[in-house]
């Protein structure tokens, strides 16, 4: 390997241990969401983002549905989700980055009737109108 080319592989590794330590690349967030509805009441959750759809998930009362991704370095990951449950429809933004990622890498929302509980920080927040 000639001085240059050494030099070039040098500054890129450099580079990539300067980028992790300062997290130009975010680490990865978790979303997990749980039937919290009351026993005998199924969820049916189904989770987007502009470029993800996760699919429908149905859920038995205590289960969840986990997703992980790698937040946004422009600071606008949003993913949302539709909640049904006895012929009821409900909308939710579960993740908005910059709500949400100063305070929660892993967030933990209990579905609730009147509107989705972030366990962790003991927040209960509204539906979408």
């Amino acid at each position: 390997m000639n001085p240059l080319s050494i030099t070039c592989l040098l500054h890129l590794l450099l580079l990539l241990v300067v980028t992790d330590a300062f997290s130009l690349f975010p680490k990865k967030a978790t979303v997990q969401i749980y039937n919290d509805l009351g026993s005998g009441t199924d969820l049916t959750v189904h989770c987007k983002s502009k470029d993800d759809d996760l699919g429908e998930q149905p859920l038995g009362y205590r289960n969840y549905f986990e997703f992980r991704f790698r937040p946004s370095i422009f600071q606008n990951t949003l993913f949302y989700c539709s909640f049904q449950w006895n012929g009821i429809t409900h909308w939710f933004d579960i993740y908005v980055e910059q709500r949400d990622k100063p305070f929660c890498r892993e967030c933990v929302w209990d579905i609730r009737p009147d509107g989705p509980y972030l366990t962790n920080y003991d927040l209960c927040l509204p539906w979408n109108s």
